[in-house]
């Protein structure tokens, strides 16, 4: 049975990983794993490894699969682990990479969509290569234009969908007309996200905030209104933003790529 096919990859709310560097810009895979484990400890069902948070576009392919590997023995087994399988450099296969990523123990991969070629075919190939591992498609307009249409959505064989558009209607229409995993990758809509029947969501804020995160989604609009200024971190600042507000509260690197 393929990951389409599945029981979802998680429920309720996970977090999109920020990468560390050491003072050289080389990994630091025990200072990403041992936040991992910090953040599961609070509430987070899932980590998801090298998306665009984790800054997936400045890392190997070996890279990624060490921080696989350390996050996943990091954390305890009922939180999943997923990485981020797209946006790698010309010439590099993102079939392959997912490949090994369920070779590595990955409970699914998030392939963020492409910018050039055939949707279908692309995703066909990581599905394929993923075998029984859960395969969520990726929809980030704004990072990875033109995204994915939901008519391009319906007829993938993927598990289900991150759409980090932000975009209300969007979101509606998805969750009205597909009938697989949505999880939305906006801080800023996650309680109507999961009012509205969100499998789950994936947020860049969840570095910083976990429990507000979990609390918006399960219906508390306190909390919802409380996670702007981390939302707003997010949006303004960007992952320079995350990593000084990580450093300020616990003295971890604000190195990037």
């Amino acid at each position: 049975m393929t990951g389409a096919g599945r029981r979802p990859a998680f429920t309720g709310v996970g977090v999109a990983l920020v990468t560390f560097f050491d003072e050289h810009g080389h990994v630091d895979v025990k200072a990403t794993a041992s936040l991992a484990r910090h953040l599961a400890d609070r509430g987070m069902r899932a980590v998801v490894v090298a998306g665009t948070t984790g800054e997936a576009s400045h890392l190997s392919t070996k890279e990624r699969l060490q921080l696989l590997d350390g996050v996943r023995t990091a954390v305890d087994g009922d939180v999943a682990v997923l990485l981020g399988t797209g946006n790698l450099s010309p010439g590099v296969s993102v079939p392959d990479l997912t490949r090994r990523a369920a070779q590595h123990g990955a409970d699914g991969a998030l392939t963020l969509a492409p910018q050039h070629g055939d949707v279908r075919e692309f995703y066909g190939q990581v599905v394929a290569a993923a075998g029984s591992m859960p395969v969520l498609a990726y929809h980030f307009p704004q990072y990875a234009p033109p995204g994915i249409t939901l008519e391009e959505l319906k007829v993938l064989k993927v598990a289900g969908i991150k759409d980090s558009s932000g975009d209300c209607e969007r979101l509606l229409d998805t969750l009205a007309h597909y009938r697989k995993p949505v999880y939305t990758g906006s801080s800023a809509i996650v309680g109507w996200a999961g009012m509205l029947g969100a499998t789950g969501a994936i947020l860049a804020a969840a570095n910083l905030e976990p429990e507000l995160c979990v609390d918006a989604f399960a219906g508390s609009v306190p909390a919802q209104k409380d996670l702007l200024a981390a939302h707003k971190i997010v949006s303004c600042y960007g992952v320079k933003g995350i990593k000084e507000e990580l450093a300020r509260r616990h003295g971890t690197s604000t190195v990037c790529r």
